[in-house]
């Protein structure tokens, strides 16, 4: 039950992440639990342990990670050429 409840948050960060930013992850629901869980990681890196936690993830963090995470994924993708 756990795995099944971390899947969701990561999910929903990655796509509260992706609709702040006003881009759509790609990959879809598997795009969005990817992104959560490497911009969890990015921001619990950058930003240290702090804010509520959900599920195992500090949630301030993580969704400020996943937003810098989709900004440099974007900014790769558009070097090379798509959009």
């Amino acid at each position: 039950m756990y795995l099944i409840w971390i899947l969701i948050i990561g999910g929903l960060i990655g796509w509260l992440s992706g609709n702040l930013i006003g881009r759509d992850v790609p990959g879809g629901i598997v795009g969005n639990i990817v992104a959560g869980f490497i911009g969890s990681w990015l921001g619990t890196e950058l930003l240290g342990a702090r804010g509520p936690v959900v599920g195992g993830f500090h949630i301030v963090p993580a969704i400020i990670g996943a937003i810098v995470t989709l900004l440099i994924y974007f900014a790769i993708m558009r070097g090379r050429g798509f959009r």
